[in-house]
């Protein structure tokens, strides 16, 4: 099978290509959250084991980030994602298949290959745009991708308890193979291909490791979002056996951060020319900060529930939604000639701190805990966020930037 970038191939994206590349990455995650009491009893399997679909799927997704970005700025952009979209079909169809929990976990890790639809549309974005143009373009890309998490779960559990867990298999598949036609049809060649050989790309890494801006970038973004990913490992448990919720109410309620983040990311595309990027993370940080401390406040005065708990969370959303674009677009804007690299690079820093506390929030939750320990978790990541971006903006100033 061939994926060329032919002449006939040549011609940028259309928006609503990249959103789907981008939406069908985040579909992948959370849709079938819902399922995953009734998946641990069809497998036999304990719940935290089933947890560890979120936690390996966020680590595969932080190495193969790493992985993708150098590949990349080598092959181009158009062959990678084809490629990445045919491998995520067969993941997928292993999935459905899957006859035990061993099996399932590996196909599950497999399917973090999709994530070249979030690398690749980003880094695509950058090769068109300059920095505060890309940040408004990513906060646009990633306000369309907001909504498929937002109704994802909702629709995980709908399907769950309409057809059972494997239609939240199925539906990825189908999707898949509709963005497989349209990005074959549609993604023509962003960037030239650099020529170099993979030692070479690779050996371009410590030029980024070495910047301070592109590690306060990348640490503001993943910090941020790390209260988010923490509240993906704890959440449905909250829901479902600290509150009582069926699968349909925890999805309709898990979905509250996403509603954040479509407005947190309409704020990034309609402001961040405007006030420039370190501005809308600045905020953004502080958002999230803000609505995991209001929620915290509520539990320990004894009113937490289940409408105050989850409807904070739309704070973090909105906070994620200002960071995550700028802070991306601040970290592919240090050194532009890398883009693809620090597209993957700084994803991977994102997604293997989330796996982390993905795996961390499930493992600290107990009845007799409560919600507590998930909401001390989140608001550490979300203040050190702060001051990962303070320390880019400090930085700055000292290089008269």
């Amino acid at each position: 099978m061939q994926f060329s970038s032919s002449s006939a191939h040549r011609s940028p994206p259309k928006i609503t290509t990249l959103v789907l590349l981008s939406g069908l990455s985040a579909l992948s995650l959370n849709l079938f959250l819902p399922s995953l009491p009734n998946m641990a009893l069809h497998f036999q399997a304990d719940y935290k084991v089933m947890q560890l679909s979120i936690a390996l799927y966020l680590l595969v997704n932080a190495v193969l980030q790493i992985l993708i970005g150098p590949i990349a700025d080598k092959a181009g952009r158009r062959p990678v994602l084809l490629w990445g979209l045919v491998l995520f079909l067969v993941a997928t169809l292993g999935c459905i298949y899957a006859p035990n929990v061993q099996v399932f976990l590996v196909f599950r890790m497999c399917q973090a290959i999709i994530v070249v639809g979030m690398v690749l549309s980003r880094a695509a974005v950058r090769d068109l745009y300059d920095q505060d143009q890309a940040a408004s373009m990513i906060g646009y890309v990633t306000m369309g991708m907001a909504i498929v998490p937002m109704i994802g779960p909702a629709i995980g559990g709908l399907l769950e308890e309409s057809f059972g867990w494997k239609a939240n298999f199925w539906l990825p598949f189908v999707l898949g193979v509709m963005t497989l036609v349209l990005t074959y049809l549609d993604f023509g060649e962003t960037s030239a291909k650099s020529g170099k050989t993979l030692v070479q790309q690779f050996r371009e890494y410590p030029e980024l490791l070495g910047s301070p801006r592109f590690w306060g970038y990348s640490l503001s973004s993943a910090l941020s979002s790390g209260a988010f990913f923490a509240y993906l490992g704890g959440a449905p448990f909250i829901g479902t056996e600290l509150f009582g919720l069926s699968a349909a109410e925890v999805g309709i309620y898990f979905g509250a951060p996403a509603v954040g983040y479509f407005f947190g990311n309409f704020f990034s595309g309609r402001y961040s020319v405007h006030f420039g990027v370190n501005r809308m993370v600045l905020w953004g940080c502080w958002l999230n900060a803000a609505g995991v401390a209001m929620s915290a406040i509520l539990f320990l005065a004894g009113f937490g529930t289940a409408l105050s708990f989850f409807g904070f969370m739309t704070f973090v959303g909105i906070g994620n939604g200002m960071t995550i674009p700028n802070a991306t677009s601040g970290a592919l804007s240090v050194r532009p000639h890398l883009a693809a690299t620090a597209s993957g690079l700084s994803g991977a820093i994102m997604l293997g701190g989330g796996a982390g506390l993905s795996a961390l929030a499930g493992a600290l939750l107990t009845h007799e805990t409560g919600a507590m320990p998930l909401l001390w978790l989140m608001l550490a990541t979300s203040v050190l966020a702060v001051c990962a971006i303070l320390s880019v903006i400090r930085r700055e100033r000292q290089l008269g930037l």
